[in-house]
């Protein structure tokens, strides 16, 4: 009887401590999806050329596997297909993207980046690791390269649980 109690109250402070971690988490993740916000960036970027909006479409570009179409953007972004459809237009406007027929299926587009949309992805992945470092600069090696392969596990977890894997 003894060993039940006990028991009890071990798994009980455990999946409190669980809850507390995971609240902990759930309110770290709030406080990167703000400052991550358009408005954020765009006070951090100061005077770069980068549109904030088009940020996460050439990232859902990139991502890949495979081809980039409308549809596969809009899913990468967990958007619906108009709004994908209307930051491609824009997009292919501001001279980043282009459309290209598919060999495979000529009724089909696919996306890729034109030469302007490559160097604009490569300044923002440059701006965002230049932030992402000075977040962690004070913060020993080992410990950088823990919190990457902590976050890549979670963000890896986190993706197949949306994707019903």
């Amino acid at each position: 009887m003894c060993f039940d109690n006990n028991m009890h109250l071990y798994m009980y402070h455990r999946d409190m401590e669980d809850s507390q971690a995971v609240a902990a988490v759930e309110r770290a993740m709030v406080a990167i999806r703000r400052s991550q916000s358009r408005r954020a960036i765009q006070r951090i970027a100061g005077g770069t050329q980068i549109d904030p909006a088009l940020f996460g479409l050439i990232d859902a570009v990139e991502e890949g596997p495979g081809a980039a179409t409308v549809g596969s953007v809009a899913d990468r972004m967990g958007i619906d297909q108009p709004r994908a459809s209307r930051l491609v237009a824009r997009a292919v406007d501001a001279g980043l993207l282009r459309r290209v027929a598919d060999p495979e299926d000529g009724r089909r587009s696919t996306l890729e980046l034109t030469g302007l949309g490559v160097e604009q992805a490569d300044q923002v992945h440059r701006f965002r690791r230049e932030i992402f470092g000075t977040a962690m600069r004070a913060w020993p090696e080992h410990d950088q390269r823990e919190f990457a392969r902590l976050l890549g596990a979670f963000v890896g977890a986190l993706g197949r649980r949306y994707r019903g894997e």
